[in-house]
């Protein structure tokens, strides 16, 4: 079988990865051009590249996927199958390419968080199980019918990375067993089920901003669903009157009474920095002020003085 692999993030590489041990006739790796990313705005290659030019494998990166050069490229490649793992939606002139179709592997169980941020919405959500699926691209994103699911348990500290990096190991299995099934012909496509469907839209920077107003379990959620990226974040004002940011990554919860006025920040001044939300407390573990590196909340507390009026807001 002659296959096309489409990805683009260290995700997708595990999948790229195990098609190749396994022996599968990888003709052509299809990704983002490089662009310039960082802080010096370096020339940036995308992981699933990186992996295919150490393979020797060839590699396209199309501006556009409906581009002609590009479509002609496809053509000539004579693949069998297309396999595609964290990559761009792909026009029907792409996906329909294929004699044997398209495979799309998404970070979730569908029709469960369609979209682009499974792996987050999903803990933010406080689901206790996630997964992978393998489906046969058509032209509604992540609607396709399904050809593999596989089960993960969330637990009550399952962060976001922690998750990514279950799944990407759970979903290059799954993408290994879905070449495998196509290659038998012995296979069935069940169709998803839109009444159950929860939408994953992409996180953007107000999302991850923490209202300490809501309960302590949705923010204890919504911190552990963007961490260790993009990273839920506060603010506060310091004495000179200036605003500051900063990122929280480990947080533990305390259910309880509350006097404080919400977002309250109080500390011993050694070990520990709570915040009153309106039903406990948030216990910061992990952070980052803007400018910093991450650091214990220990090391923060020896550098910083905590106020006794000192509140996020």
């Amino acid at each position: 079988m002659r296959i096309v692999f489409m990805g683009t993030p260290e995700f997708a590489v595990a999948s790229l990865d195990i098609l190749v041990k396994n022996g599968y006739n990888v003709v052509a790796v299809v990704t983002v051009p490089d662009k310039p990313a960082g802080r010096g705005q370096l020339i940036q290659q995308s992981a699933v590249k990186k992996y295919a030019i150490e393979k020797g494998l060839p590699v396209l990166q199309p501006e556009k996927l409906k581009d002609e050069h590009f479509i002609n490229q496809l053509k000539t490649l004579n693949a069998d199958l297309q396999i595609v793992v964290a990559f761009k939606m792909l026009p029907e002139i792409v996906w329909n390419m294929p004699p044997l179709g398209t495979y799309n592997l998404h970070a979730s169980l569908l029709p469960k968080y369609r979209g682009a941020a499974p792996i987050n919405w999903a803990i933010i959500n406080g689901e206790t199980e996630s997964g992978v699926t393998s489906f046969k691209l058509k032209h509604e994103i992540d609607t396709g019918n399904i050809l593999l699911q596989e089960k993960v348990a969330i637990s009550s500290k399952t962060t976001a990375g922690e998750l990514h990096d279950q799944l990407m190991n759970l979903g290059a299995q799954v993408v290994l067993k879905t070449v495998q099934v196509i290659e038998s012909g012995n296979y069935e496509l069940k169709p998803q089920d839109d009444t159950l469907s929860i939408h994953a839209p992409k996180i953007f920077k107000d999302t991850c901003k923490i209202n300490w107003q809501q309960s302590v379990d949705t923010i204890y959620n919504h911190i552990r669903g963007l961490s260790p990226y993009p990273a839920a974040y506060t603010e506060f004002k310091d004495k000179n009157n200036q605003l500051v940011s900063v990122k929280l990554f480990v947080v533990e919860k305390q259910i309880s009474h509350v006097s404080e006025s919400t977002g309250t920040v109080s500390s011993d001044g050694k070990s520990y920095l709570r915040v009153a939300c309106n039903n406990g407390y948030i216990f910061i573990k992990e952070l980052q002020l803007a400018g910093k590196k991450r650091i214990s909340i220990e090391e923060f507390l020896r550098g910083f003085k905590v106020e006794d009026t000192f509140s996020f807001l």
